[in-house]
């Protein structure tokens, strides 16, 4: 039989002594625990939690063995119906646009336009908010924080309401993002007097 499945005496010998290989083995005791903690979660854990349970016991597993061996057993986490789920379709719309893309102004003061942007530094990012009027292309009020906090669009607009002080009604338009989408900045420009676009 060795000699039509061209496998050498010795090597089926010691298969017949030890069928299991030590990995066979390994992943044998290590299913044991993935069975246990997936259990123990009443079949809702995946691989993440699963892995993140073994690494706690004080197991030494990569995540991509835990996934093989829950796909090998058919464990599979159970999604609720409730999680939130995306849908497609038209973008939410916070203000209208006022600017309909037309960027030349005749005079200053008028439209301002304002967004942030990231800068690497050799201390980390860091992140930078800038108004700027359309009528000079000049930069009049700027922001940096190390995080995207609100407050980081809102200071960058109060230095360009500082250094300019309209008159007339001026027209920001942003991307409407979630700084620029959010209560506290709709709030803050209606008190000073500025249209949001």
């Amino acid at each position: 039989m060795c000699r039509v499945l061209k496998v050498e005496r010795s090597g089926y010998y010691a298969w017949l002594k030890c069928p299991q290989s030590a990995r066979a083995k390994e992943d044998a005791r290590l299913l044991a625990y993935i069975e246990e903690s997936y259990l123990a979660s009443g079949g809702v854990y995946g691989s993440r939690n699963v892995h993140r349970d073994l690494t706690e016991a004080g197991e030494r597993i990569g995540r991509k063995r835990v996934e093989r061996l829950m796909r090998q057993k058919g464990l599979r986490s159970v999604r609720s119906p409730l999680r939130r789920r995306y849908k497609g379709g038209k973008p939410a719309v916070v203000a209208p646009n006022r600017l309909q893309r037309q960027f030349t102004v005749k005079q200053p003061d008028l439209a301002w336009v304002t967004d942030i942007t990231y800068l690497r530094t050799a201390e980390g990012w860091l992140y930078l908010a800038v108004v700027i009027d359309l009528y000079s292309r000049a930069v009049i009020g700027w922001s940096m924080k190390s995080s995207l906090a609100r407050e980081l669009a809102m200071d960058a607009l109060l230095m360009a309401i500082w250094r300019r002080r309209p008159t007339s009604e001026v027209v920001i338009h942003s991307d409407q993002g979630v700084q620029y989408g959010s209560d506290d900045w709709r709030r803050f420009c209606r008190e000073h007097g500025l249209e949001v676009s």
